[in-house]
């Protein structure tokens, strides 16, 4: 068998930017797209095995063909069940084929014999002739008989089923990316919604109505054919959101908006419908809150831009109260370029529109998404992308005199610059861009800093000191050396945020003093496997160890406060923690490691630089 790839040959090489369009890949790279099959070459043969289909086509037909002999159709069973009904030769006759001893003849099928599953025609290559008749000597391979009716779509590796409704949706809007969809509703459906039932979270808190996720399982049926019913004759009420405030790191209130848990099931359904349009539509370089991309990926991301590409400057940026200031009127506006299903629309606005409950007093929402709704965060996304993601793209293509690199996690963002002057400019411009989107950047949270390996140079050849840092989604980036000299982009976790979780332990640890040695134990056991889960990353040995080390004094002062007259020592104290702190260690791969493996490249030049590294999008 030949087989012939033509698809996904990078045929770029220059050293510009290359951001054209992308099909979901990650910030600075390319499509990873193997090749496919271009032409096959098969020989005919009668009684050839069943070969189950790809894109799950169903389509049954005879297909033998007049003329051939031995093409005829056998009673089978539907091609890729694993269990029941197996693929068996008939009976021996006996007195056929007896041996001289009177033993029976074995029962091996034939080599070329018809088995139950046996498809009546196998596709053959064309014959290499121009006439008519020639189209009619290729025909397409039949199907079995039997399980005719059986779903085409399989589960996924999640376990979950696949809804070939929204399949369609996804293939629709990726074909044509300015192509508005106007029939969505549909699609909220019975099986939708009891999805999103499951895949909300249990312990949430309960909103307005007071009800809880397990109280609304009792009688679940019911209760949501009752919703499915008034969502789809427009009876459908959404309720205020619940408002309430969690501390910052920084000693502020975070707001919230808690939804009702209709609400919060019917928004599910609808972000997971909206996913199968905006997921082909986003860039490259946005990862918040996207399935399939975590904080770690834009880490990874972002470490791989500043180090492989000629980065000196980054502008560390972050949109003051972003979730507050979104304009109601522009993000109806960015939703209709590609939905155009009023009552979808119509269900969107009464979301935002509905308002919070606070103190007992109802305020209408008149800009912003309120943070906690399940919605908000695909919003936010949609703003940003047409506010942002979208300009920021054709800046870096129309106005960057060298390399830029654009990593987005929500409304936090990092910009790389090899000049300055783009910096400046970009900065200016960006300031502007926002303000006509009734958005503007944080004053103490928005620095544009030297960093990079050309100021780590610079530093130790003038004597400046060490450069200034940044932070990013938790960690504090550092321009360090490795130990054979060469630049090493160093992350530390932030000095604050372990502070306060610190004192959040602290605090827990006071209120569980009666508890059990062993029960104190396995809580502050789950607290450090969680805390290290997503800072154990390359070069933050230190910062983990220190963390262990806080945490272990804290523990063993709280047991000795449990009493004046104690028996709790340093000795017995250091026990009880090599028992149940968990010991640091790196469980995070090196950025690059992972990016690469994540985002691999199959063609011949996939080592060129520029060919592999293409900060923010796939190259055209």
């Amino acid at each position: 068998m030949k087989v012939l790839y033509g698809e996904g040959i990078a045929n770029h090489t220059g050293p510009e930017s290359c951001v054209g369009s992308r099909e979901a890949v990650g910030e600075a790279l390319t499509g990873d797209r193997a090749g496919q099959p271009l032409s096959r070459e098969k020989n005919e043969v009668l009684g050839a095995d069943a070969v189950t289909e790809a894109e799950g086509d169903t389509t049954l037909g005879d297909s033998a063909s007049p003329g051939r002999p031995g093409a005829v159709k056998a009673p089978g069973m539907h091609g890729r069940s694993l269990s029941g009904n197996r693929e068996i030769s008939g009976p021996t006759i006996p007195g056929e084929g007896w041996s001289a001893m009177g033993r029976p003849p074995r029962s091996k099928p034939l080599m070329n014999g018809l088995e139950k599953s046996d498809q009546p025609v196998v596709a053959v290559k064309s014959p290499n002739t121009v006439e008519p008749s020639a189209t009619e000597a290729m025909e397409r391979r039949g199907w079995a008989d039997g399980n005719t009716g059986q779903s085409s779509t399989h589960r996924a590796q999640t376990r979950t089923g696949v809804s070939p409704g929204l399949d369609r949706v996804r293939k629709a809007a990726s074909r044509d990316k300015s192509m508005r969809l106007t029939t969505l509703m549909p699609h909220m459906d019975l099986a939708l919604l009891r999805w999103a039932y499951f895949a909300l979270k249990r312990d949430a808190a309960a909103g307005v109505d007071g009800i809880r996720w397990a109280e609304y399982g009792e009688g679940l049926e019911d209760r949501l054919k009752d919703l499915l019913g008034r969502l789809h004759r427009g009876a459908y009420r959404a309720l205020p959101s619940l408002r309430r405030y969690i501390p910052k790191p920084d000693g502020r209130k975070r707001p919230l908006g808690i939804a009702a848990i209709e609400d919060k099931i019917v928004q599910r359904a609808a972000v997971e419908v909206m996913n199968q349009i905006y997921e082909g539509d986003f860039l490259g370089f946005s990862y918040g809150f996207r399935p399939g991309r975590s904080q770690h990926d834009a880490l990874d991301a972002l470490c791989v831009g500043i180090t492989r590409k000629r980065i000196g400057y980054v502008l560390d940026a972050d949109i003051a109260a972003f979730f507050d200031s979104i304009s109601h009127d522009l993000l109806v506006e960015f939703v209709k370029r590609r939905i155009a299903d009023r009552r979808f629309l119509h269900l969107i606005q009464k979301w935002l529109k509905v308002g919070t409950l606070e103190d007992g007093r109802v305020t209408p929402g008149s800009q912003g998404s309120p943070q906690g709704a399940v919605i908000s965060p695909l919003l936010a996304n949609v703003y940003l992308h047409y506010v942002l993601d979208l300009w920021a793209h054709q800046w870096r293509e129309r106005e960057a005199g060298g390399d830029m690199i654009i990593v987005r996690y929500a409304d936090d963002f990092v910009v790389g610059f090899q000049h300055k002057v783009d910096a400046v400019r970009f900065l200016a411009d960006l300031r502007h861009r926002l303000e006509e989107h009734a958005l503007a950047l944080h004053p103490d949270k928005t620095r544009l800093i030297a960093f990079g390996r050309r100021t780590v140079a610079a530093g130790g050849a003038t004597g400046w000191g060490k450069p200034e840092t940044f932070r990013f989604l938790g960690f504090t980036h550092i321009s360090g050396r490795n130990r054979w000299g060469n630049f090493l982009l160093l992350r530390k976790s932030r000095r604050d945020r372990m502070s306060a979780t610190l004192k959040a332990i602290k605090e827990g640890l006071r209120r569980r003093r009666h508890w059990p040695v062993a029960d104190q134990g396995k809580w502050l056991k789950a607290v450090m496997v969680g805390w290290m889960n997503y800072h154990a990353v390359p070069t933050n040995y230190p910062a983990l160890a220190a963390f262990r080390r806080h945490v272990a004094r804290l523990w063993i002062r709280s047991l000795q406060r449990r009493s004046q007259r104690t028996s709790t020592t340093w000795t017995y104290g250091q026990r009880i923690i090599a028992r149940w702190l968990p010991r640091p260690r790196i469980l995070h791969p090196w950025p690059n490691a992972r990016f690469d493996a994540k985002y691999r490249r199959q063609e011949p030049d996939a080592g060129n630089l520029h060919v592999r590294i293409c900060a923010g999008g796939a190259q055209q």
